[in-house]
């Protein structure tokens, strides 16, 4: 009657929390936290500057 839930499937993989920046390449401890909070994998410093600069 019911399906049994995969609860794997519901987490971020491992790939996806190396703390890497997409766009500076960098390794920030910020990159994880930006992501679960708005779902890019940017640090601080690149988050700021496409906020104000949005290209």
């Amino acid at each position: 009657m019911t399906d049994k839930f995969d609860y794997n499937s519901d987490k971020l993989d491992n790939e996806e929390l190396n703390d890497i920046c997409d766009e500076c390449e960098k390794k920030d401890e910020t990159v994880t936290q930006n992501l679960i909070l708005m779902g890019y994998k940017l640090c601080n410093s690149c988050r700021i500057s496409k906020t104000l600069f949005p290209l």
